[in-house]
């Protein structure tokens, strides 16, 4: 496959990751109408919905630094949290670049919004404050709950009615929003087709700690400024607005490992994929990143780690004592 090809696989490869998420929300609401009592049809409960509770994962990451113990709750979570890391370490936010969903929605957005020619570029003076929120977020979260959160009180969180029933209460989120929150949902769409993924660029908590771990990664974008001809068609497509034709090597926490640039470059050898210093194939990276993710969910399976250890007796009932608190009377 040709490098121009790269954008084409890019899309198949989110819209698969997407079309899956999808089914497993599907899969998820059946689930819970079944352990509401809402329907006589019981249907699995899909773990990888568990990709849906970051804080729980982070506090779960906690708990596994403290006690090298496993969430047993929600370790599908926790596994698509460490995959989600390992992929910023090693692959420049491809977890970013080629799995996320919400990406992935966003990308399309604002593929729209640059074929209406509506698509608009903040001034530097706005952008900077911007992107400083998702760092003060991941600051938060991190104070909270990493610095601040004692053993005995990650133990209470993880075993509260609360974190039991966190999925249903995220699916609660997203089929019944509240005015707020519904409006603060569909003003991040608008916003989608004006502005280069506004949440991933400048509310994602997770997106800046991955972007944080991408400083480190091995894979790199590097500019042969002999060869540039700087046409800046690289920065047109660029998800991350990064200045690509002033870099040498791309080291924005903004680079999400897209490719974009890469397959979009008229000169063969001006933009290319450095592993260390060394020249390498630009379908390595995606190929690595898909094949890691993987292997994250096949090991947990294989484990032990990824369905919850709860009885579904116990799911049930949790789920059942707790419909007041998923969906006020």
């Amino acid at each position: 496959m040709k490098r121009q090809q790269l954008p084409i696989l890019r899309r198949t490869v989110q819209m698969a990751f997407a079309s899956f998420c999808l089914f497993a929300g599907w899969q998820f609401y059946r689930f819970q109408q079944w352990a509401i009592g809402s329907s006589a049809t019981y249907v699995p409960r899909p773990p990888s919905v568990e990709g849906f509770l970051p804080i729980s994962a982070l506090v779960s990451l906690k708990r596994l630094i403290l006690t090298h113990q496993y969430d047993p709750i929600h370790p599908a979570g926790l596994t698509i949290f460490l995959a989600a890391i390992a992929l910023g370490l090693l692959l420049r936010k491809g977890f970013c670049g080629w799995i996320c969903p919400i990406g992935f929605t966003s990308n399309m957005a604002e593929t729209v919004g640059r074929k209406l020619k509506i698509t608009l570029t903040p001034p530097y003076w706005l952008d900077i404050p911007l992107l400083s929120i998702k760092y003060l977020l991941l600051s938060l979260f991190f104070f909270l709950i990493l610095w601040k959160m004692p053993g005995q009180a990650i133990e209470s969180f993880l075993r509260s009615e609360y974190n039991m029933i966190a999925d249903a209460k995220m699916l609660y989120f997203f089929m019944n929003p509240s005015r707020l929150a519904g409006g603060i949902m569909l003003g991040l769409v608008v916003a989608s087709f004006f502005l280069r993924n506004p949440w991933c660029r400048y509310f994602c908590p997770y997106g800046a700690l991955l972007g944080l771990l991408a400083y480190v990664s091995p894979f790199q974008v590097k500019r042969n400024v002999d060869t540039c001809i700087s046409c800046k068609k690289c920065e047109k497509v660029c998800p991350g607005s990064i200045s690509v034709s002033l870099e040498e090597t791309m080291r924005s926490p903004e680079c999400i490992g897209c490719l974009e640039c890469v397959a979009i470059c008229p000169p063969k050898d001006c933009l290319e994929i450095k592993l260390y210093k060394k020249t390498t194939h630009p379908y390595l990276l995606p190929g690595a990143a898909i094949a890691l993710f993987l292997s994250f969910w096949l090991t947990a399976l294989t484990t032990g780690h990824w369905h919850s250890q709860l009885p579904i007796d116990s799911i049930k009932k949790s789920y059942e004592t707790g419909i007041g608190i998923i969906k006020p009377r």
